[in-house]
């Protein structure tokens, strides 16, 4: 028989009534997107001239990715100065960056041969109903220069603008420069020494801040979910994919594979529980499916990180930053590898070995050449343009981008998370009792997951976030 003192009763927080969990909310968003999407695409209208309904969720879901990607400059640049200043405490953080890298490109190898061997398999160039006159190429391509270019500062902030044929001034960031910066910013200071230590606290009150904003973004998700998905069937509709259904579905197996199939087994062959890294890195996947950005989920894929998967904040501050830059499975691996296969199939083009070995190459090297770059899209035309095909096939494709965006993205979530746990294990970093700590399945309250980071033991909640022992409700 278990008691409780009545000090740590009075300052355990009362139990809530019921309410949806995080995850059961986000689905909730989700079935309410599919419904209203189906009643706008019902109502008619142009992309030029939509509906009410349309315009409507387009603005909820697009304000939703806005107030997400506001915060993600200032967070990777605080993020990453106050992880390089952590890491003075680990004398291995040269060898911790090495294996990060070996193991990004560990997983896109296994990630590209999965979705070539998938599109020899079911031929998605050769089965598709999709007019000739869709070709069409795309207004930007990548390249490997890309790759010297985006990752040298072209100012201190990372912030870049341009123009548009109506002569607005559109403005956006680099995240690859911002990381650079941050890094130069960051061993600065660790340089300096005792004089940098208030710049240090500084960065570290801002993080928290920054940090804390993001999660009111983030409770906004399951609003952002239905209109997200509700422009997307409304705008595309579920006949658009009838005449590229083989190459959907080539796809879709595709990430499958590598997130059920891939990252399970990588897991497996380190001792760590699936079914712990699945349910707690859950959150971060679906917030991933629905935003279709890795760079807007990054500060929920850092927080499972760290508090459900047992990721040491040092490292996890570095490495999920970096791996939403780089790290992209689904966009920079299986994506161009069926993709540019279909394109060859769909013209005509025999592919000999060599050519499936460029593709092999691009892929994991790409996601460095194009991570100053947004959209799979660049990826697919560098992929292409090494290949010597026509880029024309890009125009093929767009139409059912955005729903096939969504599990590219989410994949992408899942790797940057898996291969922060298996280099923290590696490297002695990773908090197995919290890893391996008993999931709750209680709603998700990220105010109740502020406070000790670094706490343990720790019960860990299904749908996202660690509390510490004395911030349970008791039993």
């Amino acid at each position: 028989m278990s008691t409780s003192s009545p000090a740590a009763t009075a300052a355990a927080p009362a139990r809530r009534g019921w309410r949806p969990s995080f995850g059961q909310q986000i689905l909730l968003g989700l079935l309410a997107g599919l419904v209203l999407g189906a009643l706008a695409k019902s109502m008619g209208g142009t992309a030029e001239n939509p509906n009410w309904l349309t315009e409507t969720l387009t603005i909820v879901g697009s304000t939703f990715v806005t107030l997400l990607k506001t915060l993600v400059p200032p967070l990777i640049f605080l993020a990453v100065v106050a992880s390089v200043a952590n890491l003075r405490a680990v004398g291995n953080a040269a060898r911790l960056a090495g294996q990060t890298l070996l193991w990004f490109g560990i997983t896109a190898l296994a990630s590209v041969t999965i979705g070539i061997v998938l599109s020899l398999v079911t031929r998605p160039g050769a089965h598709t109903t999709v007019s000739r006159d869709a070709a069409a190429a795309p207004d930007s391509s990548g390249s490997w220069l890309d790759f010297l270019t985006g990752i040298v500062p072209t100012n201190f902030l990372g912030i870049s603008a341009k123009a548009g044929e109506a002569g607005e001034i559109t403005m956006g960031f680099n995240a690859l420069q911002i990381v650079v910066i941050a890094l130069a910013v960051g061993i600065a200071a660790v340089k300096v020494g005792e004089e940098a230590e208030p710049f240090l606290g500084f960065a570290r009150s801002a993080l928290a801040i920054v940090q804390k904003i993001l999660w009111w973004v983030i409770l906004l998700a399951p609003i952002g979910t239905a209109g997200l998905i509700g422009k997307a069937v409304a705008t595309y509709g579920w006949e658009t994919m009838g005449s590229l259904g083989i190459f959907v579905a080539t796809l879709y197996v595709g990430l499958a594979l590598v997130t059920f199939g891939l990252y399970p087994l990588l897991l497996k062959a380190h001792g760590l529980s699936v079914r712990q890294w699945f349910s707690g890195a859950w959150p971060a996947i679906q917030l991933g499916f629905v935003s279709r950005s890795s760079l807007g989920t990054m500060p929920l894929t850092q927080r499972v990180t760290e508090r459900n998967l047992g990721v040491s904040p040092s490292y996890a501050s570095f490495a999920i930053p970096f791996g939403a830059t780089t790290k992209m499975d689904g966009c920079a691996s299986v994506y161009p590898a069926v993709a540019a296969i279909f394109v060859a199939q769909f013209f005509g083009v025999e592919l000999g070995l060599t050519d499936y070995l460029l593709i092999v190459v691009v892929s994991v090297l790409g996601s460095a050449a194009t991570a100053g770059l947004t959209g799979a899209t660049v990826m697919l035309t560098l992929t292409l343009s090494t290949l010597g095909l026509p880029l024309e096939g890009v125009g093929l494709l767009l139409a059912i981008d955005p729903i096939i965006d969504m599990g590219r993205t989410a994949t992408n979530v899942a790797g940057q998370t898996v291969v922060a746990a298996i280099v923290a294990l590696r490297e002695g970093l990773l908090d197995r009792d919290l890893y391996d700590a008993e999931r709750t399945g209680e709603a998700y309250v990220p105010e109740h997951d502020e406070a000790g980071a670094e706490a343990a033991p720790a019960e860990v909640l299904s749908d996202g976030g660690a509390r510490r022992a004395d911030e349970l409700v008791p039993a």
